[in-house]
């Protein structure tokens, strides 16, 4: 007789709990479009995404913006998805 040991389910393994709010912090070049290019990433995911959450923090010699995107998170391949996309 064979027996298996149970299946665990995706959010098994995650200690977050959906729906929640997300923030993803997002490292990059301080060039014009960055920004509004991060937002459309994160619109495409979360079509309730409020640009208004959107937080910005430059580098010490502005060469880099941090961007900081507060989404919200319906599942762990929801957020695996939006990590793909911005890499």
């Amino acid at each position: 007789m064979t027996t298996h040991a149970p299946t665990a389910s995706p959010t098994d393994d995650s200690l977050i709990e959906y729906p929640c709010q997300f923030p993803i912090k997002v490292m990059g070049a301080n060039i014009v479009g960055f920004t509004a290019a991060m937002i459309e990433v994160a619109c495409s995911f979360d079509p309730t995404f409020d640009t208004a959450s959107v937080e910005l923090r430059e580098s010490k010699g502005g060469k880099f913006l941090g961007v900081t995107l507060n989404v919200r998170a319906t599942s762990r391949a929801q957020l695996d998805d939006i990590y793909r996309a911005l890499t």
